[in-house]
């Protein structure tokens, strides 16, 4: 797992700077556009990347053969996708109307992205089965790093749009290429649809949930785009990106380690839910204080990193911290339902919750993009106890077993927030104001750890001095 959270880590303290830098060079309009070209883009990758991937790595005995047919049908359905966007795109613009016109090139270039990650999501199976996170870490920052190059140069040339378009397409196309040397894998040449058949049933019922879950989720931004303004999307995204920064760098690293382990023990329910419960307890231990931080230091941390022009995106920072709080209890109870092969149980939850959410948008979307934002927020707060019902059927985790797992950071969190917000009102500059709000945080939550002597600081620290003990060795 450290190598996993290694490449996580490291690719997002670099993609944070740049979209810091960005920021900088950028107007929000510019985002606003990149933002409507994703959506698209998004929605189509799910099909090549998400489904196949799950299933290759819960089929315990996958083959080169499952592999490479899996990989001629993800890059011929990718093909096909991007043809129909390449289509599209003067439609798609025309929908928009004024504020977009951009659209059309920018969806035709960035579209070519669906191809490479259809490819990467099958060498991200391989690696994820085989627990060879290292050489994901190569390919992952060579990809990022080159592409922050680029993009930066382009914006500093006066290039908007597409030096974040540049960006997005380089990053995969590089972490694609570099991950194939690395494995130094080749695909056969061969395709068996008796085994595509075999792993289709398991990853339709997951691609199925996945599209649901990326409709609803692109759906928010397709409508503030439609009925709002470029502005208006770019600082709702923007809020958004930040705390989905910290929980997706944490969380999904702890999901591609623990499906897989998981998929090994899926007979042994003890071993399971001891599994899932450290799982919880030290995904939220590490979330839970970057995201009450951030909503704390929200206002010194955009002033000064994303300038004022940005200051229009500080509330939906503090809403989408609330609404991200709950997410390692989620993110475990869907690997659950994932490696029980209870996809039926899966797609129905996620459906009900979505029917949920689609009527309270669209009571709230004509009122203004914050009740947005809130109605998600509260939706995601609620849904977390059904998201636990299956896994007490299918491994007694309880709800109230989880929550209880996690009161103890909770409280933690709640005493460092405090210290922190209230910081704030000191007659202090921008600057030297959030070094000090960050650093007593950090000093609250970690005295507070000790003092409480929490398990999860010392399993950390404890896997921290392994790790440095190893690379000393070498």
């Amino acid at each position: 797992m450290i190598w996993k959270f290694a490449e996580r880590f490291s690719s997002q303290i670099v993609t944070f700077v740049v979209s810091m830098i960005l920021a900088n060079l950028l107007d929000p309009s510019d985002y606003g556009t990149v933002t409507l070209v994703m959506i698209f883009i998004t929605f189509a990758n799910v099909f090549v990347s998400d489904g196949l991937g799950s299933a290759l790595i819960r089929k315990s005995n996958a083959d080169a053969l499952d592999y490479s047919s899996v990989l001629y049908f993800n890059v011929g359905l990718s093909v096909v996708l991007y043809a129909v966007l390449y289509v599209a795109a003067p439609w798609i613009t025309l929908f928009f109307g004024e504020g977009y016109e951009e659209l059309t090139p920018a969806i035709r270039v960035l579209g070519i992205r669906l191809i490479f990650s259809a490819i990467n999501s099958v060498q991200q199976a391989y690696v994820s089965q085989q627990m060879i996170f290292r050489k994901f870490f190569v390919s992952t920052l060579a990809g990022v790093f080159v592409s922050a190059v680029v993009g930066i140069w382009l914006a500093y040339c006066g290039y908007g749009v597409w030096a974040l378009v540049a960006q997005y397409l380089i990053n995969t196309i590089i972490g694609t290429l570099v991950l194939a040397v690395v494995l130094g894998k080749r695909p056969l040449l061969r395709f068996s649809f008796s085994r595509l058949k075999q792993l289709l049933g398991f990853g339709f019922g997951v691609l199925g949930v996945n599209l649901l879950i990326t409709s609803y989720r692109e759906f928010r931004s397709f409508l503030i785009g439609k009925f709002y303004t470029p502005n208006d999307l770019a600082f709702y995204k923007k809020g958004a990106q930040f705390p989905d920064l910290l929980t997706t760098n944490i969380n999904t690293t702890i999901s591609a380690v623990l499906f897989p382990r998981f998929a090994q023990m899926k007979d042994d329910k003890v071993r399971i839910k001891k599994t899932a419960k450290r799982a919880v307890r030290l995904s939220f231990y590490l979330v839970a204080p970057l995201l009450f931080g951030l909503a704390a230091v929200a206002e010194s941390f955009v002033t000064v990193f994303l300038t004022e022009k940005w200051l229009g995106c500080v509330p939906y920072i503090w809403i989408f911290c609330v609404n991200d709080i709950f997410y390692p209890i989620h993110s475990t109870n869907m690997q659950l339902l994932k490696v029980c092969g209870d996809t039926k149980t899966l797609v129905r939850l996620e459906f009900i919750k979505k029917a949920i959410e689609l009527v309270l948008l669209l009571i709230v979307f004509r009122w203004g993009v914050v009740w947005i934002a809130l109605a998600m927020a509260t939706t995601s707060t609620l849904f977390t106890y059904l998201n636990c019902i299956p896994t007490k059927k299918n491994i007694g985790y309880a709800f109230s077993e989880q929550i209880k797992d996690v009161v103890s950071p909770l409280i933690m969190c709640f005493v460092m927030f405090g210290t922190v917000f209230f910081m704030g009102k000191l007659p202090l500059t921008r600057g030297l104001l959030l070094v000090l709000q960050v650093l007593v945080g950090v000093a609250v939550y970690v005295g507070l750890s000790l003092l409480t002597r929490n398990s999860e600081f010392f399993e950390l620290l404890d896997m921290a001095k392994s790790f440095f003990k190893k690379r000393a060795k070498r």
